[in-house]
């Protein structure tokens, strides 16, 4: 018995300067909300430690005969490359494990629910007592499973709160370089970088007037939102809500690229395209068993033919 009949205890289961001036609030920074004084925590953000820590390895990459267009794409690789993915490959691993808990879960749950019911007819107890008994013991039976597996879905989170400041570091280090905002003893970055772009945008100070570099972020971030939603079938509402918000974030992220400097663009362009390479190195069998990846019900041994089969129907769908 999971509930005790006269009780409601329950037995567990087993080298850079900033200059003097104070930078102005670029548009992706001052549309977050009213500021108060420019010189506040825009300033404290621009002259951190991990801002000079990522100006400095750019400065680094350059310094070893790297163009800065090269500097700023092999910055995004590596940082992709060596930080973030094996975050994302444990945090695969962590959300497997919770797939596989959920038939033990709804197991749990359904003789909970009835033993619960016959303690309420037992013991006179109204529905509202014995709803929060199911929960309240509920929730610690998921607990200890997820104790149990090591798989606690926070974790899964950690990806997140690593990866978006790093984001947000490399972005306001590539502004304090393009604007001359950070400077280099013996030579001026921000002329470097006048100079520093290829193709069709040679100049990384200034934003990129052909909106290819802002379109091509909001494209790539879109086809990472489509590729998650295509792997989740019988989704939750709120993981439908969430992926619509990510949806419009990616929107809106092309307005917000064509207004900064073509480094920085470019810089969420590589980045993005490098989280497309990875979610797709994520869905292969053997990528997945080197990273001792569990297979779960929903995983495929055809992922990319599966992927693409997924694309079309949605695709023809909607026509």
């Amino acid at each position: 018995m999971l509930l005790a009949l006269r009780g409601l205890w329950w037995r567990p289961l087993p080298g850079l300067q900033p200059r003097a001036r104070v930078p102005a609030l670029p548009l992706w920074a001052a549309a977050a909300g009213p500021v108060v004084d420019p010189g506040g925590w825009y300033e404290a953000l621009a002259s951190s430690a991990p801002v000079h820590a990522a100006e400095e390895a750019l400065l680094g990459m350059h310094a070893a005969g790297l163009p800065w267009w090269g500097s700023i794409a092999l910055a995004a690789a590596g940082l992709r490359g060596l930080l973030t993915l094996p975050l994302a490959a444990q945090q695969r691993r962590i959300l497997a494990k919770v797939e596989n808990l959920q038939p033990e879960i709804k197991n749990i749950a359904k003789r909970l629910n009835q033993e619960v019911a016959v303690c309420a007819h037992q013991l006179g107890w109204s529905k509202r007592i014995a709803r929060l008994i199911y929960l309240k013991n509920m929730r610690r039976f998921v607990s200890e499973l997820y104790v149990r597996d090591n798989c606690h879905p926070f974790k899964a989170t950690v990806l997140v709160w690593i990866q978006l400041p790093m984001w947000i570091f490399m972005s306001v280090a590539l502004r304090n370089l393009s604007t001359g905002v950070a400077h280099s003893e013996g030579f001026s970055v921000q002329e470097q970088l006048a100079v520093g772009g290829v193709l069709w945008f040679p100049d990384l100070t200034t934003s990129d007037s052909t909106w290819i570099l802002p379109i091509s972020v909001g494209v790539v971030n879109l086809l990472i939102v489509e590729l998650f939603a295509l792997q989740r079938l019988g989704m939750t509402r709120f993981q439908v809500c969430v992926t619509y918000f990510v949806r419009a974030m990616s929107v809106l992220m092309v307005p917000v690229a064509a207004t900064v400097p073509s480094s920085i663009a470019f810089y969420w362009l590589c980045s993005s395209l490098m989280g497309l390479a990875q979610n797709l190195l994520l869905c292969s069998p053997r990528f997945r068993r080197l990273c001792r990846i569990p297979p779960t019900r929903s995983h495929s041994d055809t992922p990319y033919k599966d992927l693409f089969a997924a694309f079309c129907a949605k695709f023809k769908s909607r026509k």
